[in-house]
């Protein structure tokens, strides 16, 4: 499983296709990966476990979000005024 894993997250390109989000617009898919990132790490991190499966969230929104909301959710999150639940 954990090859098969790594093997897609190498062979990445471009965020694919998610029918929860058929639409043209994508600051939801956006939204949702950034927020899936964080709570993949949070929950395996808290077990003791390897939080490299997280990494394709990662890459996911890092293709679709533009870097200044990034940013900005990031320093939310460290000022602790995040509107996500993580």
């Amino acid at each position: 499983m954990a090859d098969v894993i790594d093997d897609k997250i190498k062979n990445y390109r471009t965020a694919p296709f998610d029918a929860r989000f058929p639409n043209t617009n994508q600051t939801r898919n956006c939204f949702q990966n950034y927020l899936d990132f964080h709570r993949c790490n949070k929950a395996l991190s808290s077990k003791g476990q390897d939080t490299s499966p997280c990494e394709w969230y990662q890459r996911v929104y890092q293709s679709l979000c533009p870097m200044s909301w990034v940013e900005r959710w990031n320093g939310q999150i460290e000022d602790g005024s995040f509107a996500g639940k993580i």
